[in-house]
C-alpha cells in the first residue's frame, strides 16, 4: 500500500511532537508546521490526504485555514480533522463541519480514539486515492478507445455477441456502432474465414488464453473483402478484440513474396548457369593451354612455334574474358569478398609494372612508375584485388595508347594517425574518351565508341570490374579525358599503415603491463552488446574512470544534455540511432565545450570505408574490435591530454 501524507498544523511545537509520536507508522508520512501560511504552502506542494488542524491559532485560526484549503481545487479533497481544546458545544462542531471538516479530536487526546480515528480516515483516503486513479485510468481508456484508428470491441465469451464497439468500425467496416450491438462478431468475417475465426475464439476461451494474434478476411458493409489483424485478450468471461485493417500491408507483403520468389528463382538459374558455364568453358580452355605447353616442349619448326604462340595468346585471352564475366557475376551476387592483410605496397605495384612492360615495349609505349617518398612501405590491403585493379587500368591505357607514354603515379594525399589516404593515378597519352561517353565506360559491355571494339577488341568488362572492386574496397574512382590527348584515371582509398615495431609489441609482454589510472575522468560508453558493456565497464573502472553506459545513440544525446563528460566511447552499429548519427548530432547541434568532446569509435567492422565514415562523422579516433586494453588506454590518454592542453590554453 502506498504511503499517505498527513499534515499536522498546531501553533505549539510540543503538541506537534506528541501527535507525531502518537501517529508514527510505516504507511504515514507526517508533514508538520506551526504556521498556517506554511501549511498552505505545504498543502500546495504535496499531495495531502489527511490534515490534523488546531482550531485556536494566532493570526489565522483553524476554521479560516480550512476554508482556504477547501476553496482551492488542488487541496479541496483533504480530509480535515480539527484538534481543539475549546468547548464541545454544538455550535463549534457545526462551524467546523461547515468549513469542511470530517471529524473532531478533543484535547487532551485519548491515544486509542486518536489512533482509531486517524486509521479510519487513512483507509478512507487510500480508498479515495485508488478510486480517483481508477477513474482517471478509465477516462483515459475511454478517450483512447473512442479515438483509436482500430476497431476496439468487447464480446461475450459464450455467445460471441458484441457488447460494445468504438466509432472506428464505421471507417473500417462501414457500419454504425449501434448497428452491430448484440450481433455476433463472427458475422463480420468473410464466409471462408468464419469457421477459422470461430474456432480461434473458442480456443482462446476454452484454454483461457490471455492474448492471441491472428489474421482473417472480413466483409465490409459495401461487400468489399479486407484483411484484418485481430489481437484478442480474454478476461472475466469477456473477449476484448483490437481489429486493424492490414489490407495494404498484406497486398504489399504478397507482392514482396512474389518478387522475392521470382528473384530467388532468377538467382538460382543464374548461379546454376554460371557454375555450368565456368565448368564448361574452363575445362576445354585448360585443356588447350595444357596441350599448348606440351607441344612447345616437342620438336617444332619456326612456323609451328609461331602457331603455338598464337594459340597460347588466344587461350589466355579467352581465359581472361571468362574470369571477367565470372568476377562481375560474383560482385553483383554479393559473393565477392575483400581480404586485407599486411602487404608490401611498393613490391606489388612494381610487379604489375614488370608484368606489363613487355606489352608496352611491343607498342613502343614508355611505361613509367612514380612513387612519392611519403608513401608507406607496408599497409593493410588485398594484394590480389589491387593487382587486378592496376592490371586492368594499365592494360587498358596501353591498349588505347599508340604513341607516347603510360604512367602510374602513387602518392599520399592525407594522413590521420595510423591511416593514410592513397591516390593511384594512371595517366596516358592515348586516344582519349569523348565527354558524352565518360559516364558509360564503366557499364558492363560498354566502350567509348562502337568502332573501338572492331579496332582494339575487348569485352568492355575491365573498367566495370575496376569500378566495382574499388567501391567494394570503400574507395572512389574518377576519370578525366580529352580526345586525342589522353586520359587520367584516379582512385583513392584509406589504408591502415602497419610496421614491424607495432606488430612485435602486440605480441610481447608489454601489452600486459600495468596501466596507470586516470583521475577524475567521466566517460560515457555507448554499446548495445551486454558482454562488451561488462568488459568496458570493468576495464575502465580498473583505471579509476567514472563510467556511465547507454545502449543507443539517442541515449548518448540525452545523457550529454543532462551531464558533462570528458570522453565518449561510441560503438558505430546500434539500434534507434547509430554511432555515426550520434556523433554528427553532437558536432552540429551542441554548443561548446560539449560540441568538441573527444569521441573514440569502437567497431567490429574493419573495412576502410567504415573507418573513414566514422572520422567523417566527427569522431576523433577509431579503434577496431577486438583490441588490447593498452590500445584503448593509449588512445584515451592521447585525447584527454590534448583536451587538457587545449583547455589550459583557452583558460
Amino acid at each position: 500500500m502506498s504511503v499517505i501524507n498527513i499534515l499536522v498544523v498546531d501553533d505549539r511545537e510540543e503538541n506537534i511532537v506528541a501527535l507525531e509520536a502518537l501517529l508514527k507508522r510505516d504507511d504515514i508520512n507526517i508533514l508538520s508546521t506551526t504556521s498556517p501560511n506554511e501549511a498552505l504552502r505545504i498543502a500546495w506542494e504535496n499531495t495531502i490526504s489527511v490534515a490534523l488542524v488546531d482550531v485556536q491559532m494566532p493570526d489565522i485560526d483553524g476554521f479560516e485555514l480550512v476554508e482556504m484549503l477547501k476553496a482551492n481545487p488542488r487541496t479541496k479533497d483533504i480530509l480535515v480533522i480539527f484538534v481543539t481544546a475549546i468547548s464541545k458545544e454544538a455550535k463549534y462542531a457545526v462551524k467546523g463541519f461547515g468549513t469542511g471538516a470530517v471529524d473532531y479530536l478533543y484535547k487532551p487526546l485519548d491515544p486509542y480514539i486518536t489512533s482509531a480515528k486517524v486509521d479510519a480516515f487513512i483507509q478512507l483516503a487510500q480508498t479515495q486515492k485508488e478510486i480517483r486513479a481508477k477513474n482517471e485510468e478509465l477516462q483515459n481508456y475511454a478517450i483512447m478507445v473512442k479515438n483509436s484508428a482500430d476497431v476496439i470491441t468487447t464480446v461475450d465469451a459464450q455467445t460471441f455477441r458484441i457488447q460494445s464497439i468504438n466509432p472506428a468500425v464505421f471507417k473500417i467496416f462501414g457500419y454504425q456502432p449501434i448497428e452491430l450491438l448484440q450481433r455476433s462478431i463472427i458475422d463480420l468475417a468473410a464466409d471462408d474465414s468464419q469457421p477459422l475465426f470461430r474456432k480461434k475464439l473458442s480456443e482462446i476461451v476454452n484454454n483461457n488464453l490471455s492474448y492471441a494474434v491472428s489474421e482473417y478476411q472480413f466483409e465490409t458493409f459495401d461487400k468489399r473483402t479486407i484483411w484484418a489483424e485481430c489481437r484478442t485478450t480474454y478476461s472475466n468471461k469477456t473477449l476484448f478484440l483490437n481489429i486493424s485493417d492490414v489490407s495494404p500491408q498484406k497486398s504489399y507483403q504478397q507482392e514482396l513474396i512474389k518478387s522475392k520468389e521470382a528473384a530467388e528463382h532468377s538467382r538460382k538459374i543464374k548461379e546454376n548457369f554460371l557454375a555450368n558455364m565456368s565448368h564448361e568453358l574452363r575445362t576445354p580452355v585448360n585443356g588447350i593451354i595444357g596441350l599448348t605447353s606440351m607441344l612447345r616442349k616437342s620438336t617444332l619448326d619456326d612456323q609451328q612455334k609461331n602457331v603455338i604462340d598464337l594459340l597460347e595468346v588466344s587461350s589466355q585471352s579467352l581465359l581472361g574474358v571468362i574470369n571477367d564475366v565470372l568476377d562481375i557475376s560474383k560482385i553483383e551476387a554479393g559473393k565477392f569478398s575483400i581480404i586485407r592483410k599486411p602487404n608490401d605496397l611498393k613490391g606489388v605495384v612494381k610487379s604489375v609494372i614488370d608484368l606489363l612492360k613487355y606489352k608496352a615495349d611491343e607498342k613502343n609505349v614508355e611505361l613509367m612508375l612514380e612513387i612519392a617518398p611519403d608513401v608507406p612501405e607496408t599497409i593493410m590491403f588485398d594484394a590480389l584485388r589491387l593487382n587486378q585493379i592496376l592490371m586492368n587500368l594499365l592494360s587498358n591505357a596501353i591498349k588505347f595508347t599508340d604513341r607516347g607514354y603510360v604512367k602510374l603515379q602513387l602518392s599520399a594525399v592525407q594522413k590521420l594517425n595510423d591511416n593514410v589516404k592513397l591516390k593511384f593515378s594512371v595517366i596516358d597519352s592515348g586516344i582519349g574518351i569523348p565527354s558524352d561517353r565518360l559516364t558509360k565506360i564503366f557499364d558492363s559491355f560498354e566502350q567509348a565508341e562502337q568502332d573501338t571494339i572492331v579496332k582494339y577488341g575487348g569485352t568492355g568488362l575491365g573498367l566495370t570490374i575496376v569500378k566495382k572492386l574499388i567501391e567494394l574496397k570503400g574507395g572512389e574512382l574518377t576519370v578525366s579525358s580529352q580526345v586525342g590527348s589522353g586520359s587520367v584515371f584516379n582512385f583513392t582509398n584509406w589504408y591502415t599503415v602497419t610496421d614491424k615495431p607495432k606488430t612485435v609489441r602486440d605480441n610481447d609482454s608489454s601489452s600486459l603491463r600495468a596501466l596507470e589510472p586516470f583521475n577524475e575522468v567521466n566517460v560515457l560508453v555507448a554499446e548495445d552488446n551486454l558482454v562488451n558493456q561488462f568488459m568496458l565497464s570493468k576495464m575502465l573502472k580498473d583505471w579509476n574512470v567514472n563510467v556511465e553506459i547507454v545502449d543507443n545513440g539517442q541515449k548518448v544525446i540525452d545523457k550529454l544534455i543532462a551531464k558533462d563528460f570528458d570522453l565518449i566511447l561510441m560503438d558505430t552499429h546500434m539500434p534507434e540511432m547509430n554511432g555515426y548519427q550520434a556523433a554528427k548530432n553532437i558536432r552540429v547541434n551542441f554548443t561548446e565545450p560539449k560540441r568538441s568532446i573527444p569521441i573514440i569509435s569502437l567497431s567490429a567492422a574493419t573495412f576502410d570505408h567504415e573507418q573513414q565514415q566514422a572520422l567523417s562523422a566527427g569522431m576523433n579516433d577509431v579503434l577496431a574490435k577486438p583490441f588490447q586494453p593498452y590500445q584503448l588506454h593509449e588512445k584515451m590518454k592521447k585525447l584527454l591530454d590534448a583536451e587538457a592542453v587545449k583547455t589550459k590554453l583557452l583558460g
